[in-house]
């Protein structure tokens, strides 16, 4: 008895996985099949390719104008005096506007802007769907490799309990112990049911970002590891800089709004009218031929406020800018600090925490195997070796997770 005892506090402190029947879903395929699936970033990509087709709409000149007349003479019955009358006829005549040199071609820079703006938007999307795959993921596999730990200590706590009732039976254990440990073997019981609930909570996330449906099969994580982080926190703050989505989002918001800017600057210029018109009298009467050239001012009014409003939203654009710079910067510093703090800890757990906790246990059922110890002390040595593993696991699962935030963070693959 006592050697299977041993043997499953072995893998128990040496951190049990669970086995399942179905290999384990790369993360890195679950993340394209989240880019290539998920309806949100599918939609956002169909707002960009709408904005794509703005361009030709507002560098085309405005519909030209078609025009027939008919002018009758003594008689409002159409043709009257057409044969009798030189100022009868018939005419058929053409315009066309003309914007000013330059004006479409800045709206068109102007809708361009606005197409970068809304693609920028897409990468924001896509980082953020990637970082929520991989949180849920190390967060499934956190869970599965937990739960293989209870599942052993459940098994374990089985077997001491089987134990002290034997030697209860022979007047050597105690009542309470027992009881005390069918107590521990309970809450565990009940701390499985909920890891299982949990468990299930983060499959229908995943699957939700996967886009795949609930009745699938379930996702089976890949162990957990630690990723060591090689950049320097300076590296990181430069990429962020340069490659952060959000960042990235909002200087193509400061070029949208400075191509608005100069297209409304350009708004000041006028625009032409171009017409031309053939009238048609009798045959015994002249043709007549009109050419008309005509000039649209804009208001000076209205075009002074179109500027202001366009340099008051350039600025504001500007200023977001700024901000969003400082608070990715000043997010990446923390994220940057939780890993290589977690990292520390991790090395304190692999070669410190978790080998005294491991000998402590062991010493603690090798004393009571020899009557030297109460059983009260194995549970005790039990319990705070399995909350070291769970703690250890945890602080793994922040590791994990923070070098995820770090990577939607710089744009940059750490891992």
């Amino acid at each position: 008895m006592w050697g299977v005892v041993l043997i499953a506090a072995s893998v128990l402190l040496a951190g049990a996985i669970p086995a399942y029947s179905a290999a384990p879903s790369p993360l890195s395929e679950l993340i394209a099949e989240a880019e290539a699936n998920n309806p949100l970033i599918r939609a956002v990509e169909h707002d960009w390719r709408a904005l794509t087709h703005v361009r030709k709409q507002v560098t085309t000149l405005p519909d030209p104008q078609f025009t027939i007349q008919e002018f009758s003479v003594g008689s409002p019955k159409p043709f009257a005096g057409f044969t009798t009358s030189n100022f009868a006829y018939i005419g058929i005549g053409a315009s066309q506007q003309l914007p000013y040199p330059g004006k479409l071609r800045l709206k068109g820079i102007a809708a361009d802007r606005s197409a970068d703006v809304v693609r920028a938007q897409t990468e924001i999307l896509r980082a953020s769907i990637a970082e929520q795959v991989k949180a849920a993921y190390f967060h499934l596999a956190y869970l599965q490799q937990t739960l293989g730990s209870l599942e052993t200590s459940r098994i374990m706590l089985g077997q001491l309990i089987d134990s002290e009732l034997s030697r209860y039976s022979t007047g050597q254990g105690s009542q309470a112990d027992v009881l005390k440990a069918q107590l521990a073997r309970t809450k565990l019981v009940r701390e499985i049911t909920m890891h299982h609930q949990q468990m299930g909570q983060v499959q229908a996330d995943l699957k939700e970002l996967l886009h795949r449906p609930q009745t699938s099969p379930d996702i089976v994580a890949g162990e957990l590891t630690a990723t060591p982080l090689r950049q320097s926190v300076a590296d990181l703050l430069q990429l962020a800089r340069k490659q952060n989505p959000a960042v990235q989002f909002d200087s193509r918001g400061v070029v949208k709004q400075a191509a608005e800017l100069k297209s409304a600057e350009r708004a000041g210029k006028p625009n032409f009218n171009l017409g031309y018109m053939y009238q048609r009298t009798g045959t015994d009467f002249p043709a007549y031929y009109m050419l008309t050239f005509g000039i649209d001012l804009p208001r000076r009014r209205r075009v002074k406020a179109e500027i202001a409003e366009s340099a008051e939203s350039l600025q504001s654009a500007r200023e977001r800018l700024d901000n969003g710079i400082q608070q990715e910067l000043a997010e990446v510093q923390k994220q940057y600090v939780t890993a290589t703090n977690t990292a520390e800890v991790l090395t304190e757990y692999r070669q410190g925490l978790l080998p005294q906790a491991d000998a402590a246990f062991h010493a603690a059922l090798a004393e009571y195997e020899s009557n030297k110890q109460q059983f009260s002390s194995v549970l005790t040595a039990l319990d705070e070796a399995l909350q070291m593993k769970r703690d250890s696991a945890q602080t793994l699962l922040e590791h994990e997770i923070a070098i995820a935030r770090l990577e939607a963070l710089t744009g940059e693959t750490l891992r």
